[in-house]
């Protein structure tokens, strides 16, 4: 029987300060497997964000298990934790998180610091650069490229060690509607490629180009459904 890529039992996340005890995450449970394209939605303050944390690594659960590649989480230290993350995880961010003054190249390098083949890392790099249609973006400075380029060069970073998984944080939120399309069609691409894609959205029309959809609300999950007719996205289409 295939394991599932993630597996979460009974995930509580609680954060604590002074007497006040707040219940983010509220016993979850889900399993996501490997190639699927699954949306994260809810309001704010819902736990999406909480969530995706955990499922990316950068966060610890209070208590639960969860399984990631078949390792359980919990047995891991945080240098454990930083190499699996490193290996397997891609991150793309609303915000875009590149280095400022810095090259396109060389921000898209970054996830392959610790190799000691320059050659290779400058290959693998121009490699992924080209395949989200910047090419000939290399040499340029991050603040001298558009807001849907940066995060091209975003999406390029997190594919550039051929992670198991991407996770998308409101990957379109900064961006106006032509290149949130231009984000999406990539994102839909890489998942017909293979890659197990987890989006985190408040809007609903975002969040039904994937195939699947996990709703939360005050911490709980509160529907996980298939996407009836899942949306492609096209050129010329309105994100809203």
């Amino acid at each position: 029987m295939v394991k599932p890529l993630i597996q979460f039992d009974n995930i509580i996340k609680t954060y604590i300060s002074g007497d006040l005890v707040t219940e983010v995450l509220k016993d979850l449970s889900f399993t996501i497997s490997k190639g699927e394209f699954v949306s994260i939605m809810g309001p704010s303050g819902s736990g999406k964000s909480t969530l995706m944390h955990i499922l990316g690594l950068l966060e610890r659960p209070t208590s639960g298990n969860y399984h990631f590649a078949n390792k359980n989480i919990n047995t891991l230290d945080d240098e454990d934790l930083a190499h699996l993350r490193n290996r397997e995880i891609g991150f793309v961010f609303q915000s875009f998180n590149l280095l400022a003054r810095t090259s396109v190249l060389d921000n898209v390098k970054l996830p392959l610091i610790y190799s000691k083949d320059k050659k290779k890392m400058d290959e693998r790099a121009t490699k992924v650069l080209k395949s989200v249609g910047l090419g000939h973006r290399l040499d340029y400075f991050t603040n001298q490229i558009s807001g849907g380029e940066k995060q091209r060069v975003a999406i390029a970073r997190a594919l550039v060690n051929e992670p198991a998984v991407i996770f998308a944080d409101e990957p379109t939120g900064n961006l106006d509607s032509k290149s949130g399309v231009q984000v999406m069609q990539i994102l839909q691409e890489l998942n017909r490629q293979g890659k197990t894609i987890i989006l985190v959205t408040h809007e609903t029309f975002t969040a039904e180009h994937a195939q699947r959809i996990i709703q939360m609300h005050d911490g709980q999950i509160v529907s996980d459904q298939p996407v009836k007719n899942q949306r492609w996205a096209k050129e010329g289409e309105s994100l809203k």
